[in-house]
């Protein structure tokens, strides 16, 4: 994850593309809807871009500041270090099991962070965007600290609504939005003492003043980039609500320093230093990171997100940008994600419902399905939902019966003995251009392949991926109307035609999969006996996309291929139930579950005063509940 055998920087004359996916938050593990809201869709297109032979930099890292972080660490009696420690790994294995191809994936809480971040903040305050004033905030005396909206619980003060747990940011119950100085009977979540109302000093970004130069770039930007209608609806609403100064400073101990004297015992808040994360994780890959943050004549730059970080990145970091008067690359194309649910409810990583990275690693279903599933359902322009019979219908239909079924039945008679078959050498194709079914077949496929390249460009990875299955499709129909077996025996010229054409258009699969499907590409590369590397594969330069309309001359004659092998696995009912009823509810209630099975197991055995606790484990139907 990450080749930082090689620093890459922008190329003269290339198209240069920065890419950052939304910087995932370290207090829990990501679910499959931050997975396909920012890092799996920005993949998909960095793969994509380096399989054209731009010149990509895909960034992204933990966020690790704020709030969060310190409620998390009380809760499990650590620092907030040792907690951005722990679930930065987490994510970082979780993102690597599905091939997410960063060429930087670094964390906030760095000296870069901190000297960036920083360093922006002077230039907002040498001119003039930053105002000083006083907020008024609950004061706990006992921990002699300020309270963070989440340090705080209450009674909700909603008419009918007395939810004696409220936080103070939010009433779950109800689902308000509150201040935690509305609570009625507050308490601090620490020492459970009475807080008092006091007053606070705080840094402001003054976005009002910054409202021109941010109109003139979002009118520009948006028609120029293509934004996705949910960033332009979102950030209209933000504009017509009117801009108001936006407190960027936080009575916290974790995050980055405010480097004035007065302010000297508070910290930026997470949503002014969190995008800057993006340039100082870019500055932990090169020293030269202003080549590609301060260069907009040269470089392009794509963000990734789900649809409630809009606002922060088409108003907030951008005003931050303008305000420093410096020449920033700023956002051209942004890709917004709606939300996936889960079956009958939302994934939430803070009450732990859904299917989470590490629960996919589990379940022994291969990464290319999953990738597949997601990205098939990304919510683009509505919200999506997971369920696992749907899962299992696009695995046994569309992966299985479509892609696997040509892709193995095209190589297999190839592998077949010289007396059935070709002896897994490709054969010659005489006149392919003068077969009508072949011909017609390469019209169709170059119009999709010019289809995919438009879809992509824009950022339509669902309508993108959804081409290249069209392609598999056309494969099929084309094998079974060509009739190839009989050929084989009674027209074996026309017959090598169609299997030396077959065999194009699965290397040409391979190519337009690989950003969906990586390790099927690479396992697909393998067996047709190919070097294992799709990138530049559709480069203007190297010819591939005007040989997709001639797939019979996308790979040589006499090329010998590798050993064929089934691609997918069938899901079965049984499997599909047994998934459905261990993911069932939050994660708190899969592990009360799991200690009840295990409980049961161990109660079992005392009863029937069995020796050999391991022997008995290894036939016992309750070893799935103790994984």
């Amino acid at each position: 994850m990450g080749d930082h055998s090689t620093t890459k920087l922008p190329i003269p004359g290339k198209r240069n593309i920065l890419i950052t996916s939304a910087l995932p938050y370290v207090n829990n593990v990501p679910h499959l809807g931050n997975i396909i809201g920012c890092v799996l869709s920005a993949d998909v297109y960095a793969r994509y871009c380096r399989m054209r032979g731009y010149n990509a930099l895909y960034i992204c890292g933990t966020d690790e500041y704020g709030t969060a972080t310190e409620t998390k660490a009380l809760e499990e009696g650590c620092s907030p270090k040792e907690i951005c420690d722990k679930y930065h790994a987490i994510h970082k294995e979780v993102y690597e099991w599905f091939n997410i191809s960063f060429d930087e994936f670094g964390r906030t809480s760095t000296p870069q962070q901190t000297e960036v971040c920083q360093a922006i903040f002077n230039k907002l305050l040498d001119n003039n965007w930053l105002s000083e004033n006083t907020m008024q905030q609950l004061y706990c005396d006992t921990c002699k600290r300020f309270l963070s909206d989440r340090l705080v619980e209450g009674s909700c003060p909603t008419p009918g609504c007395n939810y004696d747990s409220a936080r103070g940011d939010q009433c779950e119950k109800c689902g308000k939005l509150l201040n935690p100085t509305e609570l009625l009977e507050p308490k601090c979540k620490v020492c459970r003492n009475t807080p008092r109302i006091r007053d606070t000093e705080h840094m402001f970004l003054e976005l009002p003043l910054l409202k021109d130069k941010l109109v003139e770039y979002i009118n520009s930007m948006s028609v120029a980039g293509g934004w996705s209608q949910n960033a332009i609806q979102t950030t209209n609403a933000w504009l017509r609500e009117g801009l108001k100064p936006r407190c960027i400073t936080r009575d916290l101990k974790w995050g980055v320093p405010v480097p004035l004297e007065k302010f000297k015992d508070k910290v930026f808040y997470v949503w002014f230093d969190a995008p800057i994360g993006y340039v100082s994780i870019t500055s932990c890959h090169t020293p030269e990171w202003e080549k590609w943050w301060k260069n907009p004549e040269n470089v392009e730059l794509y963000q990734f997100m789900g649809k409630d970080n809009v606002p922060f990145h088409t108003v907030i970091f951008p005003s931050t940008l303008l305000g420093t008067g410096e020449n920033w690359t700023m956002m051209k194309t942004i890709s917004v994600t709606e939300y996936l649910n889960y079956e009958t409810g939302k994934f939430s990583k803070s009450k732990g419902v859904g299917v989470f990275g590490n629960d996919a690693k589990d379940t022994n279903i291969p990464v290319e399905v999953w990738r597949y599933y997601l990205l098939t359902n990304r919510p683009e322009v509505s919200d999506t939902l997971f369920t696992w019979s749907d899962l299992q219908a696009k695995l046994n239909s569309e992966l299985l019966s479509n892609l696997g079924n040509f892709i193995n039945r095209v190589l297999s008679f190839i592998a077949k003995d010289p007396a059935s078959g070709y002896g897994s050498v490709i054969p010659d194709a005489q006149s392919a251009d003068s077969h009508p079914l072949t011909k017609a077949l390469g019209d169709k496929v170059g119009n999709y392949v010019e289809q995919y390249i438009e879809a992509m460009e824009k950022v339509k990875l669902k309508q993108g991926l959804k081409i290249a299955m069209s392609i598999s499709g056309e494969g099929n129909a084309y094998l079974q109307e060509s009739q190839f077996w009989k050929l084989y025996k009674e027209d074996r010229p026309s017959c090598s035609v169609v299997m030396k054409t077959s065999t194009g258009l699965v290397y040409l699969l391979a190519c337009l999969l690989e950003p969906f499907m990586p390790s099927l590409s690479l396992e697909v590369l393998k067996q047709l006996n190919l070097p294992l590397d799709a990138q530049n594969s559709l480069s203007d330069e190297n010819g591939n996309i005007e040989r997709a309309k001639r797939p019979w001359e996308i790979l040589p004659a006499g090329h010998k291929i590798g050993t064929p092998a089934p691609l997918f696995r069938e899901l079965k009912d049984e499997e599909v139930e047994f998934y459905r009823e261990k993911f069932a509810g939050s994660q708190a209630d899969r592990i009360v579950k799991a200690e009840a099975e295990a409980k049961k197991v161990t109660e079992k055995l005392k009863e029937a005063k069995i020796s050999g606790f391991s022997c008995f484990l290894l036939f016992s139907p309750g070893l799935h509940y103790l994984e």
